[in-house]
């Protein structure tokens, strides 16, 4: 009785619990990512997703803005994942010193949802980013009067680079985690 009454007393004591949407320290999420590039559209951009040797997921290329270009990204799609009445998603990454955005979609919407984040080059960071603070968007356009992102619905995660930075980039990823 006393293990689960401080199961319940942990949100109260500002403990959180987790779900691992990837963990590369515990295999969680690191097979199985698409990418799609710019050359849907007829840019000329080129990424790749591989495991290096420390285990991580890294996402690398060389963005380009010619042909009407821009956007690398990568996705995973989430099965059987119960992400209702989440309130924020943790990201932990290693960067370049460009800007990523972390995305979901939804089975049931065009636009996906994102927040852009900073990473600086050569150095770890652990990001907690609220449900809240994703906006909606469908090939670079934002929408002001849409739904909001709905967690229960969410069906994939991805990373893209865009934002007309042009140039090599490298984003070395540890874990992405839903926070209840």
């Amino acid at each position: 009785m006393k293990k689960l009454l401080f199961l319940f007393m942990l949100p109260a004591l500002g403990f959180s619990q987790n779900i691992d949407l990837v963990n590369t320290e515990k295999r969680i999420g690191i097979k199985n990512w698409s990418k799609v590039n710019d050359n849907v559209m007829g840019g000329i951009s080129k990424s790749k997703i591989l495991i290096n040797n420390d285990g991580n997921i890294v996402f690398s290329g060389v963005l380009s803005l010619k042909n009407n270009g821009g956007f690398a990204s990568m996705s995973l799609d989430l099965i059987d994942l119960d992400l209702e009445k989440v309130k924020s998603f943790k990201i932990k990454f290693k960067g370049d010193g460009n800007s990523y955005k972390l995305r979901f979609r939804q089975n049931n919407r065009r636009a996906s949802y994102s927040h852009s984040f900073k990473s600086y080059k050569d150095k770890w960071i652990e990001k907690n980013i609220l449900v809240s603070e994703f906006k909606p968007s469908w090939r670079g356009i934002n929408y002001a009067n849409y739904p909001d992102l709905q967690t229960e619905k969410i069906s994939s995660v991805g990373l893209q680079i865009s934002d007309k930075q042009e140039g090599i980039f490298e984003l070395e990823l540890k874990h992405i985690k839903a926070v209840y």
